[in-house]
């Protein structure tokens, strides 16, 4: 060690040196951490020294921000030059020379990344804050902030969303609804109050107005599905009636969502629209009735008849209880409906209609299925002595006379009986079961009531005698179809037929197709003379076309054991390996076929509309009647069943019924054909109403292919 050094250290204990020394590693660890949080911080940070803005220090989020790697010791105009002409400069110079800080947000910014790169716009919030010297004077400028690009354009994003999401609910006519949940208050839109007849003051916007309104009906199922929004996740959404300022309910549709959620999850806020569904739900009100109830009597028709006894069925299976199943035909109805009338008939039906439900528990269900047939579905039983009085009241009340306009009318009524589930625990078994019974009563003498007993299969073994000789008729030339013209009712010329068929039967005549098309349904034979009677069709198709010069329609019945069945033929196949113009056949199904949809149903309706082959909805509004499957399903033709059509000219609500069919047929699209006009006064009502096409004994009926063609070409 030199003196010098020696003189250096001389007069200091070796302690002291390393106090000393252990100051200045703790110095420099502090100030590698404070350089290390500085590096670090989420927000970008620059120190610009001197007039010229050089940078001396600069943070990694600074670099990330600019996309510049070498800034340290250059000038901001030098190292950044894009920001002269956006006037960052021009204002980081205001900072240094006024000495008060600047202090932006959201502030627009263009950087270049790189030298070849084109501009990239962020948003920043930002501050400069100038650097003052022991002296006072100004010394630099101290840059901070935030990148907030992402969050305006979040902003954005939302602010563009709600107006378009205003717009759409202003043009859908909706009102809106807003809940904050911790205040109970909710803001009602002034297009809401105006859906419930309010003005914009007069409602006041509490919650409780809101369930207060509920119809007391639908109010435990509304609050309860929000609750459920409330608590889960899926979106709100019920139908229920409000009431309005006039004291009248109205059909609604709310919709919402949870829009916000405090720290526990909690929702603070939903919000959400409200549409007025009322014009709907008295459509689908007017089409349910139609649908399912009798409009002579009132009384559920068939399909609901036999909704009802499907969900007793189950109901009972599950408690373990019996259900009895009454068929009820009035005795000498026929020579009563001759003899004063059809409209002292139809009065007598709604009379017969009042009387058994007089005679059983609301509980009950009593149904007409048509004609003078009706049934009773009798439950909760409490042995069979019920049953057996409930049988005898009827009978009593029915023997009762009728006043009818003046007229006096005697009727009474055969009931067959079968229980659930000592006879039948299937439907169809006692329906059938029942059936039998009642022809059992009528033959015992009428007016009496009969219960269902082994010995009565012998009907059902007439049945399978008819189904054998079935089997042989298509290979001994026994089926024949008809054709019955269908007429276009503007013109009144033959454009269309329906091939109908029959069975020449070679000990009992002509066989009608309700007795021996059930039989080949049960059987499948069905298959086998449904493609025939197709195979017919198409054949005189393309005779009549060649005649006409035009294509000529036929349409073929298709039940819905033909879709469930394996067929020989591909209909669509046929017709393109016989170069039939397009729309040369029809298929008519049932409303059971599409309510019952399946894969191959749906696959098959597509077949059909890429073939050319029209499908025609028969009979609509005496089954499953529904306006979803109408949407769903492209259909060409409505067929309004003749039970609509045969007293329109005289009665206001078939009349008003069949209306609404085609104006709601010509809605969707569809063309309107009338089946069963026998009457000139018919015929003239259904044009006016815009009804397309006609058919029925009026014009003709089915006739042998041969008188067809006359018909035709006459």
């Amino acid at each position: 060690m030199s003196s010098a050094e020696g003189d250096a250290t001389s007069g200091h204990s070796p302690s002291q040196l390393l106090r000393g020394a252990t100051s200045v590693r703790m110095a420099d660890d502090e100030a590698a951490r404070l350089r290390a949080m500085f590096d670090q911080a989420p927000g970008f940070i620059a120190i610009l020294r001197g007039p010229d803005l050089i940078y001396e220090v600069v943070n990694r989020a600074y670099y990330e921000l600019v996309g510049q790697g070498n800034l340290i010791g250059r000038p901001v105009r030098e190292a950044l030059p894009e920001l002269e002409a956006q006037g960052y400069i021009a204002l980081a110079q205001q900072v240094y020379a006024s000495g008060k800080p600047f202090v932006g947000h959201e502030m627009p910014v263009k950087f270049k990344m790189a030298p070849d790169a084109p501009m990239v716009d962020r948003y920043l919030d930002l501050v400069f804050q100038p650097l003052c010297a022991p002296d006072g004077s100004v010394s630099g400028v101290f840059l901070q902030g935030q990148d907030v690009t992402e969050q305006k354009r979040m902003r954005d994003a939302l602010r563009q969303s709600e107006e378009r999401w205003k717009f759409a609910i202003e043009g859908a006519r909706d009102g809106v609804w807003d809940w904050d949940v911790r205040t109970n208050g909710v803001v009602y839109s002034r297009r809401y109050k105006e859906i419930l007849g309010y003005s914009d003051t007069e409602m006041p916007d509490r919650y409780e107005e809101w369930v207060n309104r509920i119809h007391p009906e639908d109010r435990s199922r509304a609050v309860g599905a929000l609750q459920d929004t409330a608590e889960g996740s899926a979106p709100y959404h019920s139908e229920y009636r409000l009431r309005c300022k006039d004291g009248v309910y109205k059909w609604v549709l709310s919709r919402g969502i949870v829009v916000t959620r405090d720290e526990h999850g909690h929702p603070t806020r939903l919000t959400g629209t409200m549409t007025d569904i009322s014009d709907r739900k008295e459509t689908e009100e007017t089409i349910w009735r139609h649908a399912s109830l009798d409009a002579l009597t009132g009384l559920p028709n068939r399909r609901l008849f036999r909704d009802r006894l499907e969900q007793e069925l189950r109901k009972a299976h599950r408690q373990q209880q019996e259900v009895a199943l009454l068929f009820i035909d009035l005795d000498h109805f026929k020579e009563a409906n001759d003899l004063l009338g059809h409209d002292a008939g139809d009065q007598l039906l709604a009379q017969v209609a009042t009387r058994l439900l007089q005679c059983v528990r609301d509980s009950d269900t009593v149904a007409r299925l048509g004609g003078d047939e009706f049934t009773v579905i009798l439950t909760d039983l409490r042995g069979h002595p019920h049953v057996e009085r409930a049988a005898q009241k009827i009978i009593a009340s029915l023997a009762e006379p009728f006043q009818l306009h003046g007229e006096v009318a005697h009727v009474t009524a055969s009931i067959g009986i079968t229980l659930y589930p000592g006879d039948a625990t299937e439907p169809e078994a006692l329906i059938r079961n029942a059936d039998q019974a009642m022809y059992a009563a009528k033959h015992a003498g009428r007016n009496r009531f009969r219960f269902f007993t082994k010995s009565m299969q012998k009907e059902a073994q007439l049945r399978v005698r008819l189904a054998r000789d079935l089997r042989q008729a298509l290979a001994a030339g026994q089926l024949e179809v008809h054709f019955q013209p269908v007429i276009e009712l503007p013109s009144r010329r033959i454009t269309k037929a329906e091939a109908l068929l029959r069975w020449r039967h070679p000990k009992q005549g002509f066989v009608g197709p309700s007795q021996f098309i059930p039989i080949a349904e049960e059987s499948g034979l069905i298959h086998a003379v449904g493609d025939w009677v197709f195979a017919e069709a198409a054949m005189w198709s393309e005779r009549w076309a060649e005649k006409l010069g035009r294509s000529f329609e036929i349409s073929v019945n298709r039940s819905p054991v033909q879709f469930l069945g394996q067929s020989n033929a591909n209909w669509a196949h046929v017709l393109k390996e016989k170069r039939l113009p397009r729309h040369s056949i029809a298929v008519e199904i049932t409303e059971g076929v599409l309510l019952n949809a399946s894969t191959q149903v749906a696959e098959a309706l597509f077949q059909y509309r890429d073939a050319g082959i029209h499908v025609a909805l028969d009979d609509f509004g005496t089954g499953y009647s529904s306006l979803a499957y109408l949407k769903h399903f492209h259909i060409d033709y409505l067929k309004i069943d003749q039970s609509f059509v045969h007293d329109i000219d005289h009665n206001d609500g078939s009349r008003a019924i069949a209306e609404s069919m085609i104006a709601m047929a010509h809605r969707l699209d569809m063309q309107v054909i009338a089946e069963g006009i026998e009457r000139p006064e018919q015929e003239a009502i259904l044009r006016a109403a815009g009804c397309d096409f006609g058919q029925g004994f009026l014009f003709s009926r089915a006739v042998p292919p041969q008188r067809f063609e006359q018909l035709l070409c006459g």
